[in-house]
């Protein structure tokens, strides 16, 4: 009797990760990087046992919604402009300078503008995962490094979901789908398009969430069960509605978020959530390494390494210098740069959707993926070895 595909590709995810996952908390390596490392072995490029990698891509995807929505969960509006108000000349300068570095790079290797640009923001950004992942909470000191790490991300992850909408608002093809597919043909008109619709959006995910959802979470508070529904309707009802409207799935999830983040209940549905975020996202990284060919990472491992360097050696370096000018002590300031010197999770985000729309090549893509993997390495490494985490190398850089 045959397998079931959907099923033994599950197997492979989940049991070939707890092996590998387990020889990698040895060596103190990120866990993402095992899961696209098993998705690069189990998939079509070496093993095979994947025949079809995009059996599990759209699947896959949910793990970003839910990504993003439990991001503006933990934003609330007053937040957001206070942490923006702390970091912001840091990140901005830091965004624009790392911006033109990958852009740099990637025009110098010959890539178009339109994939020098993508590649440019992708390079932007640092891993949330991995930096929340290596940073202690119990030591005051921490608690500083802790919400200044978590400021500059959170500012970061806001441009990402804006890069998500310009991305998708400036797509010559459109998706063919939406309310505002009409705007197609002109890139300009799409763009304005797309911005226009944030505010119905925002007015219709306001309105639901203040006389609807608060209501029936205030009323059902009791039942875990209904709250776990609720929460999951809110957040991929506000994403089908954000597709219909023109806009991404992501950035309807993100405000759906950013509207019940001023909840009491808030941190108690997140924490519900983050189980089930955590699955789809482990399945996301997997497709990710599924996707990857060998033979065409080779035509670009060269651009890649130089990309993973820039990443490693200097966004610790102009991090340290930008927070030293703003007051911050020197230590400190080297130990941040440090846990921000990687590319992100979403910088792989923004390349399988400007695949998906058609506005860079395979070669631009595997360029961000192999950069991005090849700096989760490096940079893990380097901080579990000189900075206290809770996988620390050495028992007294152990810190929970």
């Amino acid at each position: 009797m045959g397998h079931d595909p959907i099923l033994f590709t599950m197997f492979l995810i989940f049991f070939g990760a707890s092996i590998l996952a387990t020889l990698a908390l040895f060596v103190r390596q990120s866990l993402l990087v095992v899961y696209v490392a098993l998705g690069i072995l189990c998939g079509p490029a070496v093993l095979g046992w994947v025949a079809d990698a995009s059996l599990i891509a759209e699947l896959s995807h949910i793990g970003i919604v839910f990504l993003l929505f439990l991001l503006g969960m933990n934003l609330p509006p007053q937040k957001l402009l206070r942490m923006f108000s702390e970091t912001m000349k840091v990140t901005l300068l830091s965004s624009c300078a790392f911006t033109s570095t990958g852009f740099t790079i990637a025009w110098l290797f010959g890539f178009s503008l339109a994939e020098a640009l993508v590649i440019g923001v992708a390079f932007l950004f640092s891993s949330t995962i991995i930096a929340l992942k290596l940073l202690p909470t119990t030591v005051l000191h921490h608690q500083r490094a802790g919400g200044t790490v978590i400021s500059i991300l959170l500012f970061q992850d806001v441009i990402a979901v804006l890069a998500l909408l310009l991305l998708q608002g400036g797509n010559d093809h459109g998706t063919g789908q939406g309310l505002l597919s009409f705007a197609g043909d002109n890139v300009f008109l799409a763009i304005i398009t797309s911005l226009l619709s944030l505010p119905v959006m925002g007015v219709i995910v306001y309105v639901v969430n203040r006389f609807v959802l608060l209501r029936l979470f205030q009323r059902y508070d009791v039942l875990q069960e209904y709250l776990f529904l609720l929460a999951i309707g809110s957040c991929l009802g506000a994403a089908q509605l954000a597709s219909f409207l023109g806009l991404s799935y992501e950035i309807g999830a993100f405000m759906a978020g950013v509207a019940l983040a001023s909840s009491p209940i808030s941190l108690h549905i997140s924490e519900r959530l983050k189980p089930l975020r955590d699955f789809f996202l482990i399945i996301f990284f997997f497709s990710i390494g599924a996707g990857f060919n060998p033979l065409d990472l080779a035509q670009v491992l060269l651009p890649a390494i130089i990309l993973a360097v820039a990443a490693v050696w200097l966004k610790p370096l102009l991090f340290a210098l930008l927070l030293k000018g703003s007051g911050e002590t020197s230590a400190m300031s080297d130990e941040i740069g440090a846990r921000l010197g990687q590319m992100s999770e979403f910088s792989l985000l923004i390349s399988a959707l400007a695949v998906q729309l058609q506005v860079i090549g395979s070669q631009a893509s595997d360029l961000i993926e192999l950069a991005t993997l090849l700096s989760f390495v490096v940079s893990s490494w380097w901080v579990v070895r000189r900075y206290p985490t809770p996988m620390g190398a050495a028992s007294h850089l152990f810190r929970d």
